[in-house]
């Protein structure tokens, strides 16, 4: 049903004295801290079902009065809004609360980019009305790359992931301690089922086979409605091709090249060119994050590799993933690294190391990451890890494995559960 006019404005009042009367949803605090009066924009972006909803409403905790808050999903299939309607919900909440002092609102907006005009409307709110402006989006390229640009400045992002270990710990309502043995023993035992679930919030304690069918909701509804619909591919079978080659091989090198000639091998027609540009729309929708070997020679520079959102979506749609426990150890130590650092490669020469992680134009950490060192493994893993210390001058190096605690050389070997609970 189309609204317009009067019945748009009345169906506005509505949801807004409804959000009033419901209040808050309850909520389970995560580790992040949005700040609720930065005199900025904030813009919260991340993949579907990561949580950017509680983010708001962890936010609005913060605020003394409900009344303040305007809180609109523009997803709400009631809302049929074009960029004309976007006035229509400052007219309707100060014609609700007309003896309300402008700069004490505070807007709230779930997933705006679906609306078009959505960059001058804020720019309209910041300079007329207040700096209280909260967003939030499933595309990089619509809310942090085109908002830096319409809003000049006036804004600040914080990405929103799925649950770290520490954060699916209190979900869980466990202790982080893992110093005596008791908890040591508790902490490793959640860790297994973290391995083998999912980080996304809603599917903390769902049976399994509801979370099955759940992450394959998920996926599609990612898929189809963040990628394929957002950017109006006609041509559906090599998207969902290149995501599932991608999805299902965490860590592992893919190149584009490759890919183009298996499908053309499958006789399906798709230039390398829009491979490229379908490669950039899904790590746009946070669904998937490229990695580039970071490396001096040309040749090289062209190596990637590729890391899932979340590792439990990953093994959705890879049957063998699950029982790949380095895939899934590297994928899960990645999304905590993405967390805090925006520049993260792999280093591959002669060798291989896992993560290289770049701070203010410099290298700073250098990181392994496997399952377990053993006899088979363990001078190639060490051995990638030297080469890449050396080629950084880096005095100090860490292995990441599941369940090992050693020191060998320079090169301290830890526990994953200790790495991802003492880290940030």
């Amino acid at each position: 049903m189309v609204f317009s006019g009067f019945v748009m404005k009345d169906l506005i009042k509505n949801i807004i004295l409804d959000f009033h009367k419901r209040g808050i949803p309850e909520f389970i605090t995560r580790d992040f801290d949005i700040p609720v009066d930065s005199g900025k924009i904030v813009t919260l972006i991340g993949s579907r079902r990561t949580g950017k909803t509680y983010a708001l409403f962890q936010v609005m905790s913060k605020i003394d009065d409900i009344t303040k808050i305007v809180y609109i999903n523009f997803e709400d299939e009631r809302l049929n809004f074009t960029h004309k309607n976007l006035q229509e919900i400052i007219e309707a909440y100060l014609e609700l609360y007309p003896t309300r002092k402008k700069n004490e609102i505070y807007f709230f907006f779930d997933e705006i980019q679906e609306i078009n005009g959505w960059e001058k409307f804020l720019r309209r709110i910041n300079d007329t009305i207040t700096t209280n402006i909260f967003v939030t989006g499933s595309s990089a390229k619509l809310l942090s790359k085109e908002i830096a640009t319409s809003l000049r400045g006036r804004t600040i992002t914080f990405k929103i992931f799925p649950l770290s270990f520490g954060e699916f710990l209190t979900f869980k309502n466990i202790d982080k301690e893992f110093i005596s043995t008791h908890g040591k023993a508790t902490v490793i035992a959640a860790l297994n089922e973290y391995m083998s679930t999912s980080s996304f919030p809603e599917t903390v304690n769902m049976q399994p086979h509801i979370r099955e069918n759940t992450l394959r909701m998920y996926f599609d509804v990612m898929l189809f409605r963040d990628v394929i619909e957002r950017n109006d591919i006609k041509n559906i079978f090599p998207i969902k091709y290149l995501l599932h080659k991608l999805m299902g091989n965490p860590g592992k090198q893919f190149s584009v090249h490759k890919i183009y000639n298996e499908l053309k091998s499958q006789g399906i027609k798709i230039s390398k060119n829009s491979l490229y540009d379908y490669l950039n729309f899904i790590s746009d929708a946070f669904i998937i994050f490229p990695v580039q070997n970071f490396s001096e020679k040309i040749n090289n520079k062209n190596q990637k590799k590729s890391y899932s959102i979340d590792h439990g979506l990953a093994s959705s749609v890879s049957a063998t993933l699950s029982r790949d426990y380095g895939r899934m150890l590297e994928n899960i130590v990645f999304i905590h690294l993405v967390r805090k650092y925006d520049k993260i490669f792999f280093f591959k020469e002669k060798r291989e190391c896992d993560f290289i992680i770049k701070e203010k134009n410099k290298i700073t950490q250098c990181l392994q990451v496997c399952s377990e060192l053993n006899e088979d493994n363990k001078e190639r893993e060490i051995n990638g890890l030297k080469e890449a210390m050396n080629y950084f001058s880096l005095k100090k190096g860490k292995i990441v494995t599941l369940n090992q605690t050693d020191k060998i050389d320079n090169i301290e070997v830890q526990p994953v559960y200790r790495w991802l609970l003492e880290n940030f």
